[in-house]
């Protein structure tokens, strides 16, 4: 039993080594900034920030675990969809729908689950996810 367990640790081990050669997940770019949404105040743009910038914006933050297969692999997929969704800096080259913005965050699919606790700033407060909505309201109407 014990030479098995060895066998399965020295194959996981194997296995992470080799998975880290896949040539996916460390495109840890930001394209230039085109241009943002004229936020209705300050304090919207900085929930927005907080919130949302890291994958809907040309501004992320890669932290040292996206570095690491597979978690980079996930990382790299979620901005790549997420900019591709809606990007804060490119706000102008195609249309939005702004009308699911407000809804999102009250329904609660965004952040997605499994994003707050890795960056526990976008977890917003019930009172600041309604100052977002409020914001996003007053932003695009």
């Amino acid at each position: 039993m014990k030479k098995i367990i060895g066998y399965v640790v020295l194959g996981s081990i194997i296995l992470f080594g080799l998975i880290q050669l896949v040539p996916y997940g460390r495109n840890h770019t930001n394209p230039p900034i085109i241009a943002e949404p004229e936020w209705d105040s300050p304090a919207t743009r900085d929930l927005v920030v907080r919130a949302c910038y890291d994958c809907h914006s040309n501004e992320t933050v890669w932290p040292s675990y996206s570095n690491v297969a597979p978690i980079s692999w996930l990382v790299q997929n979620h901005t790549d969809e997420g900019r591709g969704k809606l990007n804060f800096s490119e706000w102008g080259t195609r249309r939005y729908e702004v009308d699911e913005l407000a809804e999102t965050v009250a329904n609660g699919s965004m952040p997605p689950f499994g994003y707050t606790p890795m960056h526990p700033t976008a977890d917003l407060t019930p009172a600041e996810k309604q100052q977002l909505i409020d914001g996003f309201n007053a932003t695009f109407r």
